[in-house]
């Protein structure tokens, strides 16, 4: 098979497509020739820092957590797919490959009407979504989500999951164009956080939830416009893992203060994950209600370029790499 090694720890041009050994079907697993692979932020951390995760060989040195593909052979005791179906699947690490053996509870038949590009965009978002928003922080029909970065893969996935379910939509974007398409596609309440204090904007606003990758100042902000009871959730810090807050705005309103990391969770979890996606979700995307949003795809041995493209921020939705 072939792959994009991460070859030491550094920028983008670390990344070099190799040549390497089959891996070894276990039994649970299906192997899947990949036909495209989600690129994510979080890859640029491994790539930056390849020991992040632990000692997992595939998972250190081919980056990658979302694939969609046909499945090549089914591993014993799989009793829920077979050869030749079209799947996607959360992967921890080896997506940026020919060919990768996934535990057969982490994947989900591709919903009809989507190619695989499209499907490739999905797991990493969908089980981020998921798990962090009505899962740990439990949202319901009715109540206000707000998510820091509306146009990133997770932002509009998110926003289209709670519409959908019922929710309030809120979101902050950097530009005009992100601006605009968010309420082109009537995705949430926005603003430019570059020129408008989402505090104050929001202050009127009912919020219940608020899913932030930001961290840093933002923190003691979105306490404050949280309402009595209200949850926030941390998927990332990308301004600073360690803000200052006041604790008596935490406890005066009940609330909660919670993150999670997807990747170190057992399969056991991921594969709860995606039985409520097949059930909740999935009928969605048949009823028109969500869609997938891919940006711009790029061919496997571009790996390099998808990096820079994602560490500029100037894309709105998913890239994508096409496996040949």
């Amino acid at each position: 098979m072939k792959a994009i090694v991460i070859t030491e720890a550094g920028g983008p041009e670390v990344l070099k497509l190799q040549e390497l050994p089959d891996i070894k079907i276990k039994s649970g697993q299906i192997r899947i020739a990949i036909k495209a692979a989600g690129v994510n932020r979080s890859d640029i951390l491994t790539r930056e820092n390849p020991d992040a995760y632990g000692s997992d060989a595939a998972a250190a040195s081919i980056p990658g957590l979302e694939v969609a593909g046909e499945i090549l052979a089914i591993g014993k005791d799989v009793t829920t797919f077979k050869k030749g179906d079209r799947v996607c699947a959360l992967v921890a690490g080896g997506g940026y490959a020919t060919e990768i053996c996934v535990d057969a509870g982490l994947c989900l038949p591709i919903p009809e009407g989507l190619n695989f590009v499209e499907a490739a965009s999905l797991p990493e978002v969908l089980f981020t979504v998921w798990f962090n928003i009505f899962q740990q922080a439990e949202l319901q029909k009715g109540e206000g989500l707000l998510i820091h970065g509306g146009t990133s893969g997770i932002g509009i996935m998110g926003l289209q999951m709670a519409k959908a379910l019922g929710m309030n939509t809120f979101t902050t974007v950097g530009s005009q164009t992100k601006l605009d398409y968010i309420k082109k596609h009537d995705l949430a309440k926005v603003i430019n956080y570059k020129e408008t204090d989402f505090e104050t904007a929001f202050a009127d606003d009912r919020i219940d939830v608020i899913l932030d990758m930001v961290g840093g100042n933002y923190t003691q902000k979105n306490l404050n416009i949280l309402a009595k009871k209200g949850r926030l959730q941390y998927i990332n810090g990308m301004k600073s893992l360690t803000p200052q807050i006041n604790l008596w705005t935490l406890m005066s309103k009940q609330l909660r203060l919670s993150g999670s990391l997807l990747k170190p969770q057992s399969i056991a979890v991921k594969s709860q994950i995606a039985t409520e996606l097949k059930e909740v979700i999935w009928p969605l995307f048949l009823q028109n209600k969500i869609k997938a949003v891919v940006y711009k795809t790029f061919k496997l041995e571009e790996a390099g370029k998808a990096h820079e493209l994602m560490e500029s921020s100037e894309h709105i939705g998913k890239i994508v790499l096409e496996v040949a």
